[in-house]
């Protein structure tokens, strides 16, 4: 039996104490080890974006992961789930 993933889309803009304490770098790791493209950049008002794109649930245990390793730096997240482009070859860190 071949049974379809469904693959999604999110793009988090993260607040708090979130530049500064390896929250890119952590990302980077996590969606290396889920499998998950996109990338992660510091914003110049604080916040930090996330881009990533692969199966759902793994973008699921990403948001899980991200929100349990900064647990005390986070003060807010704002996701916004859309479609799978498949235009994300691997996840990069932008300076």
């Amino acid at each position: 039996m071949n049974i379809m993933k469904c693959l999604a889309k999110i793009r988090v803009i993260y607040s708090g104490n979130v530049h500064g304490v390896g929250f890119r770098f952590t990302s980077k790791r996590i969606a290396s080890r889920l499998k998950i493209k996109g990338f992660v950049k510091n914003l110049p008002d604080g916040t930090v974006e996330i881009v990533c794109e692969g199966e759902k649930e793994a973008l699921e245990d990403f948001l899980t992961a991200i929100q349990e390793n900064f647990a005390g730096y986070i003060s807010g997240s704002n996701v916004d789930w859309k479609p799978w482009s498949g235009e994300l070859t691997s996840f990069e860190i932008w300076f």
